[in-house]
Formats: C-alpha cells, sequence, structure tokens
C-alpha cells in the first residue's frame, strides 16, 4: 500500500507530464537533448547521493520532528501561563517596592530615568530568575489543573497516549526555560546586578564596603602581598610591602608609601608605585634599589582586597570560575559562597524538570474542589524548595559543606519526591 507521500509526488510527475505533453515538439526535443547529454552527470549525482545516505539519520536530530500538534498545544499553554504568572506577581512586587522606597528616591532626589532604567529594569529579570522554578511550578499546576478540569487530559489518556508520552511537550518546554533561565543568570543578570546595587548605593542609601584595612594575600607561589589601607573608590592604598620566598627564605622585599591601580591599562594587574624601595637579599649581601615612581605587574586585583555583600552575584560564571580558580590557588579559604553561586546557578535550571514533573503528576488527575488545593500544596512545595535551597547554602559558607554538594542537595531531595509522584500519576 503507497503512502500520502508517495502518491502526491506520482500525481506531481503526472501533472508535469501532461504539461510538456502539451507543448510543441521543440520542447520534446529540448528535453532528450538534456537527458541524452547528461547521463554522466546523473550517474555521479546518484553515486553521491548513495554514498551520503548515512546522513539521513541527521532527521532524527531535528526536534520538531517529535512535536505534534498536541505538543504544540501544550507547550503555548506552558509558556503563556509561565510569563503571565511572572508578569503579575512582578507588578505586584513592583508596586509594593515604589510605595517602600519613594521616600528614599525623593530624598536623595533620584532622577526618574535612573529609576527606571538602572533599577527597576535589573531589578524585574533579578527577581524573575530568583524565583523562576516558583513560576513554573505555579505554572504547570495552573493549567494542567485547567485541562484536567475541562476532561481534556482525559480524552488524552483515552486515546492512547500514555502520561510518559503527555510529559513531553512539558519537557521541551522546560529545555526552553532553563536556557533562558541559565542564559540570564549566568551573563545578563550580573552585569545587572553592578548597576543595581550601585543605584541602591547612592540613592537608597546601602552602605557598600568599598575600603579594606591591613590585607595580606598570596598573589603567586612564594609571593606574599600586604596593604596596610586600601580605598576601593580611588583604587588608591598606602602601607603596601610585597615579599618574595625560595625554598622559605626571604630573597626580595618591596615597599612603597603608596600605590594606585591603574584602571585605564589595557590588561589587568597593572599597578603604580610611589616611593618605592626593593632590597634583594643573597646570602649575607644585599642590594638596595629605591625611585618615586614605578609600574609594575602585581597578580592582585582591586576585588581581592575588598569584598563587599553579594559580590558573588555581580560576576557572571567565565568570570566565577576564574575567580574560585585563583583563591584556590593563593590558599584563600573564603571561596565557600562564591563555589556556592557557581554551582546554584547550573542546579536551578535543572530544578524546572523536577517541579514540572511533581507538578504535572499532582494536577493531572480529575477531582472535585478545582484548583485551589493543588495551588496550595505547590506553593507549599515551591517555598519548602527555595527554603532548603538556602538552608543548605548557609551550611556550605558556614560549616564547612560541601559546595556543589549543598546546591544540589535540594534536586536530589525532590528529585526522589518527583519519582514517587510520577509512579502514582494517572496512565
Amino acid at each position: 500500500m503507497k503512502s500520502f507521500k508517495k502518491i502526491r509526488k506520482h500525481r506531481r510527475l503526472y501533472k508535469a507530464g501532461r504539461w510538456i505533453g502539451r507543448h510543441p515538439k521543440w520542447l520534446h526535443r529540448f528535453f532528450h537533448w538534456v537527458a541524452a547529454h547528461t547521463r554522466l552527470l546523473q550517474r555521479v549525482c546518484k553515486w553521491t547521493a548513495r554514498k551520503l545516505r548515512f546522513l539521513s539519520v541527521l532527521k532524527y536530530l531535528n526536534p520538531f520532528r517529535y512535536i505534534k500538534r498536541i505538543d504544540w498545544y501544550i507547550i503555548k499553554k506552558f509558556i503563556g501561563t509561565y510569563f503571565f504568572s511572572i508578569a503579575l506577581i512582578i507588578s505586584i512586587s513592583i508596586v509594593f517596592d515604589v510605595n517602600e522606597n519613594l521616600a528614599k528616591f525623593t530624598e536623595y532626589h533620584a532622577p526618574l530615568s535612573a529609576i527606571v532604567f538602572d533599577y527597576y529594569a535589573n531589578f524585574i529579570p533579578y527577581f524573575a530568575n530568583l524565583f523562576s522554578a516558583l513560576f513554573v511550578f505555579i505554572a504547570v499546576i495552573f493549567f494542567t489543573t485547567k485541562l484536567a478540569g475541562n476532561s481534556e487530559i482525559i480524552a488524552m489518556l483515552s486515546a492512547g497516549i500514555s502520561f510518559k508520552r503527555l510529559l513531553r511537550p512539558y519537557m521541551f518546554s522546560c529545555i526552553l526555560l532553563s536556557a533562558l533561565s541559565y542564559y540570564l543568570s549566568a551573563y545578563v543578570i550580573p552585569h545587572g546586578t553592578v548597576i543595581r546595587q550601585n543605584f541602591e548605593t547612592m540613592y537608597k542609601n546601602k552602605k557598600k564596603n568599598t575600603s579594606a584595612e591591613n590585607v595580606q594575600l598570596q598573589v603567586a607561589p612564594g609571593v606574599i602581598a600586604y596593604i596596610q589601607h586600601y580605598d576601593n573608590n580611588m583604587k588608591h592604598g598606602y602601607g603596601f610591602c610585597l615579599d618574595k620566598f625560595q625554598e622559605k627564605k626571604l630573597i626580595s622585599h618591596l615597599t612603597a608609601t603608596d600605590v594606585q591601580y591603574d584602571t585605564i591599562s589595557d590588561s589587568k594587574y597593572h599597578w603604580k608605585l610611589s616611593n618605592w624601595k626593593v632590597r634583594q637579599l643573597k646570602g649575607l649581601r644585599e642590594h638596595i634599589t629605591s625611585g618615586a615612581q614605578k609600574d609594575t605587574l602585581i597578580q592582585m586585583e582591586p576585588m581581592d582586597l575588598v569584598y563587599s555583600k553579594g559580590q558573588q552575584e555581580t560576576l557572571t560564571s567565565p568570570e566565577l570560575k576564574d575567580y574560585i580558580s585563583k583563591q584556590i590557588n593563593r590558599g584563600s579559604g573564603n571561596v565557600a559562597q562564591y563555589q556556592v553561586e557557581y554551582y546554584k546557578r547550573i542546579a536551578s535550571s535543572f530544578a524546572s524538570f523536577i517541579l514540572t514533573i511533581i507538578g504535572a503528576s499532582l494536577s493531572a488527575r480529575k477531582r472535585k474542589g478545582g484548583m485551589g488545593l493543588y495551588l496550595g500544596i505547590g506553593l507549599a512545595l515551591s517555598f519548602a524548595y527555595i527554603m532548603f535551597q538556602t538552608i543548605s547554602a548557609t551550611f556550605a559558607i558556614n560549616a564547612n559543606f560541601p559546595p556543589m554538594l549543598a546546591a544540589w542537595l535540594p534536586n536530589i531531595v525532590f528529585a526522589v519526591i518527583a519519582f514517587f509522584c510520577y509512579l502514582k500519576a494517572p496512565n
């Protein structure tokens, strides 16, 4: 039995043959001539097609091959409800935030353009992405309960669609939302957080740590830097010294009254020393050199000297990874909050899959009472997930709990809950 695709192809060839048959003889002669003089080319094309037949497996990599009309229906419902819930909750949050901070904006004469574009333009994506898992869970429960209430899920299951097959459009939607969430948290939101924090420091009187006292750190293997005072606003410090050790012996001692970070340099680690003096120690001999000004490379940056609350949120994921690696090589022990932030960005993206399975399994069954019960359960589980995530991060920072395990532990626990919910789902 021929498929519809082959019948349609045969019909096209038949129509083309009829069209050629109604035209003059010179057209027939032309096509015969082309066929006679391109036989070699035809053989080459057929041989190439046979050799490249293995490329036909690429059609299985096309994701739209697995998305049918019913999948598009559920995906549109999912994505639409997700963004609607975000718009609703964020709008309410903005109203409360404006009401709370309006007095401060007026007191510090914050311009309207800065409030809109510097503060709220970065406030919205930050909090929307922070509670993205909550919005996904609410969206799944809301529209799945609606489908179950309208007996649409019953019709799908009666038509032979298994619950596993029914989850396919949910998973496709989660892939899109998880990719968007990770991209925002890893590359977009950190830049906006810097602008938002600067606005809060200037117009909301939020004190930000901009100086450091008596900082000592290892900038390279065997190289110890010390600075008595550093001002991050001016990128300037005084009381600087740099000691180099070789086989636990001091071989060089550099001191400078003032040190200035070069912010206009094309590369990092450029510092300018004022009133400097270097003592080179070789056995019992000592060689001293000094000068008024000196440009040098020292493997440290202002962010290595001054730490402010939430600093890890201002770094993109590649910058965060480089910073963690650099601090570990220096022997610094204050990297737990940076590691938790790095792993949490990845783990939070996968939370959408887990919470979607829980939400779909709970709300796919039609029961009396509507969606109130499921919505309450969904909110409780979502807040439990966020609280669990916060507690595990606190243990990692303050109790030497492994940062990677702290970031993934909520996902592991809720994955077990999702598995049992999936087993109880209607089929």
